[in-house]
């Protein structure tokens, strides 16, 4: 996995191609971060509405996203 930082850095590059594509690796990325730390909550057993409350969002919508996995 590249490095999130030198990501970052790609991802203002002035060359649109490097940019886009440091943005999409960095939309992967956080897509997995983002599985990995519900997983976790859930296993310390939080609720969907903890969940979605840290991350901003309606309960609905990370059961959704997540309640399946």
């Amino acid at each position: 996995m590249t490095n999130a930082t030198e990501l970052a850095t790609q991802a203002g590059d002035s060359d649109p191609r490097t940019g886009l594509r440091a943005v999409a690796a960095l939309r992967r990325l956080l897509e997995r971060l983002e599985a990995v730390q519900v997983r976790g909550a859930r296993v310390h057993g939080w609720s969907w509405q903890e969940i979605a409350d840290e991350l901003g969002v309606s309960r609905q919508a990370v059961h959704k996203k997540h309640g399946r996995r």
